[in-house]
């Protein structure tokens, strides 16, 4: 069986499964969360996750979202012969965010599938895969490492920003645009500071104030979706309950 590639939205559905090959999935637009062997994490576009064969994993596309994904079984040419160092990527669940020179390479194999009549050439996967385990298997004192001691992000000032416009729609772009970074360098940073993903951040953050007005006041609760930055109740509760475990309205108290 060879390596099968493919440009496709995720359901807005949780979904999971398991399958015999290994797969790489990288964002576009959208975003997506993932859940592989219970680690989980956030694909954004310009990053990425490693789903390791026969690992159950959980997925749910957020909204408008599209991803390039890659199926590779064990006999793929990308991960074989003297691709066979490759292998070692999907030892065990990963999450990365792609560097400049990776998401030029990333558009070149994009144009590549848009002006062919068939998948981009096992060379071409193989390519990606080797420049992405050189870069996540880089030697201490790496120029990628050495980057990671640039000065620290003010999550601070970034968390302000995003409690002024709970209400309004807000990308990953705005928030590198805040410190003039370019939104993959930005999530790259963010995440390897804070932990978590910028989509992560700003969604702690609507649902924080979400709780809070949900529980000290009487405002009805598509009005508390509004004036957080979901698209309607529905939504809000669906966020509710990944993150809280039970709807909000269970944190009202009953009337008298």
């Amino acid at each position: 069986m060879t390596d099968t590639i493919r440009l496709t939205p995720l359901d807005n559905a949780i979904q999971h499964h398991h399958h015999d090959y290994h797969q790489l999935v990288i964002g576009l637009s959208g975003y997506a969360e993932f859940e592989i062997a219970g680690q989980g994490g956030v694909v954004a576009p310009l990053s990425g996750c490693l789903v390791p064969a026969n690992i159950e994993h959980y997925y749910e596309g957020i909204g408008d979202n599209r991803q390039l994904i890659i199926d590779l079984p064990d006999d793929a040419s990308a991960l074989t012969g003297m691709n066979r160092r490759s292998r070692a990527l999907f030892d065990r669940p990963g999450y990365f965010a792609l560097d400049e020179s990776l998401q030029h390479y990333l558009q070149f194999l994009i144009n590549e599938m848009g002006q062919a009549s068939h998948a981009p050439g096992d060379l071409l996967v193989a390519t990606l895969l080797s420049s992405l385990h050189a870069r996540l298997n880089a030697p201490l004192g790496s120029p990628s490492l050495a980057k990671r001691a640039s000065r620290a992000l003010d999550v601070q000032r970034l968390e302000q920003f995003v409690l002024e416009r709970l209400d309004r729609r807000l990308s990953v772009s705005d928030l590198a645009r805040l410190v003039c970074l370019s939104e993959a360098h930005f999530a790259e940073r963010f995440r390897e500071q804070t932990g978590i993903t910028p989509y992560q951040f700003v969604m702690r953050l609507r649902l924080n104030r979400a709780r809070e007005l949900t529980t000290l006041t009487d405002m009805p609760l598509a009005n508390i979706a509004e004036r957080t930055g979901f698209a309607n109740q529905s939504a809000l509760s669906n966020a509710f309950r990944r993150r809280y475990g039970h709807p909000p309205m269970q944190l009202r108290r009953p009337s008298r």
